[in-house]
C-alpha cells in the first residue's frame, strides 16, 4: 500500500529521445516507472533495464503529467523542505518544480500554436509556484484523524492515490493517467494547498507535538472577487478545512473547523471602486445549491453552527439578511446560525469583545467536543458537530475566530491529556502562547496570499495581542 519511506529522493533517468524513467535512490524496490515519451506510455520495468548511459538528475517527487497544445509534459517536484514529523511521519512542502515536455522539439507547431504553449506553461508554472503545496509519501494528508479512525480495513490497504478526499487533491487532474494504473500507484502521491505546522512543544516539561493543517479545496477555485459564493454543486469558494493536532504520551487529539464563501450564489466582481459592491444573483434558485453544501457539511462533519462573520450595515448586509433567511427556509435542525458584526463589535481595538462570541457559543464548542484516541489506538471521543465560519473573504476575521475557539479547545485537550493542570491556562505558558499565535498567524497569511494575494490584514491580534485578551 505504502508508496515510498519517508525522505525518499527520486532520480529521474533520461536516456534517448524515447524514455523517462523514474526510480527511488534509497529505496530497496527494483522497479522502475518508464514512460514513453512517443506513445506515452507508461510501464514498470526494473532497473537492470535502464539504459546505463542515460542521463541522470534527481526530483523529489512527481505531481503526474499534463497534455498541452505541444503534446504531453511531465511535472515533477525538483525541491522540498521538511515541515516536520506529523504523528512519526515526515511532511514535506514541496519549493520548486520543473515541467518537462516529452517532445524533444516543437517545431512541428504554427506560430499561433508555439504562443498558446507558452501561455499555457506560464499558467502551469504561475500555479505551481503559488507557496503552499505539501506532501507526504506515507501518510494520508487529506483527512482528518477522526476520518482516518474511523475506515474499513479494505480503506486502510488501499494507495494513498485510491483513498484521498478528492476534495483536497490538487494534483488530482495531473494524476488521471497513474489511477487507472493501480501498479503505478507507488510512484505518485497526492499533494495538498494550503498551510502545514508541526511544533515540539513543552508545558510544566512535558513534551508535546502541537500541528495545525489547513486543506483548500481544490473545487470551486480562484481568488478574491473573481471567485465567490457557491457553484451548482454546493462547493464553497475559498473552502479550507483546518485541523489542530495535539499528540502526547502516544495519545491523539485533533479540533477541526471548516471556512467558507458564503454559500449562495453571489458575485463581487472587480471594477473601478476600491471594494466593489456585492451582487446576489436574481436568476437562480439559490436554495439548492445552499441546500446541497450543507447536506455535504453534515454528512461530512455532524451539526453545523454558521458563524457569520460581515458587517450587518452597508454593502455587506443584504449577504447578512440572506444567509439568515435561507438558513431559516433550509428548516434544517442540524444548523444553527449566528451572525456576529465582527468590526462593529470590534472597533477601535476593542479586541477583549471577541468574547462575546466565544461565550455566545462556548456550550455548543463544548457539544460538538473534540476527536481523542489513547495510546492503544481506542477511540475515547468523536467531534460531534463543526464550527463553519465565513467573513467576505473567509481570510482576516474568520482566521481570528478559528485561532481562539482552536485555543479553547487545546485548553480542555491538553487537561484531558495530563498536559496542563487544573487551574493552569494556555495563556499563561508564554513560550507555547507565542508560538502558537505566530503559527496561526502564519496560517492566516498563507490562506491569505492564496486566495488575495496579499498577507492577512488581523495578524496583528494574532501575533501580539497580550495573554488577558480572549
Amino acid at each position: 500500500m505504502v508508496a515510498f519511506k519517508p525522505g525518499l529522493v527520486f532520480r529521474i533517468r533520461r536516456t534517448t529521445p524515447e524514455k523517462f524513467y523514474i526510480e527511488a535512490c534509497d529505496d530497496g524496490s527494483v522497479d522502475v516507472l518508464a514512460i514513453d515519451r512517443v506513445s506515452t506510455e507508461m510501464t514498470l520495468t526494473v532497473r537492470q533495464d535502464v539504459p546505463a548511459s542515460a542521463e541522470t538528475r534527481p526530483i523529489c517527487g512527481l505531481m503526474g503529467t499534463i497534455r498541452l497544445v505541444a503534446g504531453m509534459y511531465l511535472v515533477v517536484i525538483t525541491k522540498k523542505r521538511k515541515v516536520g514529523d506529523l504523528l512519526g511521519h515526515a511532511v514535506w512542502k514541496a519549493l520548486d518544480f520543473d515541467v518537462i515536455s516529452y517532445k524533444k522539439t516543437i517545431l512541428h507547431l504554427t506560430d499561433n500554436q508555439m504562443q498558446d504553449n507558452k501561455t499555457f506553461l506560464s499558467m502551469i508554472n504561475s500555479m505551481l509556484h503559488a507557496d503552499g503545496f505539501y506532501f507526504a509519501t506515507d501518510y494520508d494528508l487529506t483527512h482528518t484523524l477522526q476520518r482516518l479512525a474511523n475506515t474499513s480495513p479494505e480503506f486502510q490497504e488501499m494507495s494513498l492515490l485510491e483513498r484521498a478526499d478528492q476534495r483536497f487533491v490538487w494534483n488530482g487532474h495531473l494524476l488521471r493517467e497513474f489511477i487507472a494504473q493501480p501498479e503505478l500507484h507507488m510512484f505518485v502521491f497526492p499533494v495538498v494547498h494550503g498551510f502545514i505546522a508541526v511544533k515540539s512543544s513543552c508545558i510544566s516539561g512535558k513534551v508535546f507535538e502541537w500541528s495545525v493543517i489547513s486543506r483548500r479545496s481544490c473545487f470551486r477555485a480562484g481568488v478574491r472577487y473573481y471567485v465567490r459564493g457557491i457553484d451548482s454543486e454546493g462547493h464553497a469558494a475559498n473552502y479550507v478545512e483546518t485541523e489542530q493536532i495535539v499528540q502526547y504520551n502516544g495519545a491523539k487529539a485533533s479540533f477541526v473547523q471548516t471556512r467558507g464563501s458564503i454559500p449562495f450564489y453571489w458575485s463581487q466582481r472587480p471594477n473601478l471602486r476600491y471594494k466593489p459592491k456585492p451582487q446576489i444573483s436574481k436568476t437562480v434558485n439559490h436554495l439548492d445549491g445552499f441546500q446541497r453544501h450543507f447536506d455535504s457539511q453534515i454528512i461530512l462533519y455532524g451539526r453545523q453552527v454558521t458563524l457569520n462573520l460581515i458587517n450587518q450595515k452597508g454593502s455587506e448586509k443584504p449577504l447578512e439578511l440572506a444567509f439568515d433567511n435561507m438558513v431559516t427556509n433550509l428548516g434544517n435542525s442540524l444548523i444553527k446560525y449566528i451572525a456576529f458584526d465582527f468590526h462593529k463589535e470590534c472597533s477601535h481595538m476593542r479586541w477583549h469583545r471577541l468574547q462575546i462570541l466565544l461565550d455566545m457559543v462556548a456550550e455548543m464548542q463544548d457539544d460538538f467536543g473534540y476527536f481523542l484516541v489513547d495510546a492503544d489506538g481506542k477511540v475515547l471521543l468523536n467531534q460531534e458537530g463543526t464550527f463553519r465560519s465565513n467573513c467576505m473573504d473567509c481570510l482576516d476575521r474568520t482566521n481570528v475566530i478559528q485561532s481562539l475557539l482552536a485555543r479553547r479547545s487545546l485548553q480542555s485537550q491538553l487537561q484531558r491529556m495530563g498536559v496542563l493542570h487544573i487551574g493552569q491556562r494556555i495563556e499563561e505558558q508564554t513560550d507555547f502562547e507565542k508560538m502558537y499565535k505566530n503559527a496561526w498567524a502564519d496560517n492566516a497569511d498563507a490562506c491569505a496570499k492564496q486566495y488575495a494575494g496579499t498577507g492577512a490584514l488581523k495578524t496583528d491580534f494574532t501575533r501580539f495581542s497580550s495573554a488577558d485578551r480572549p
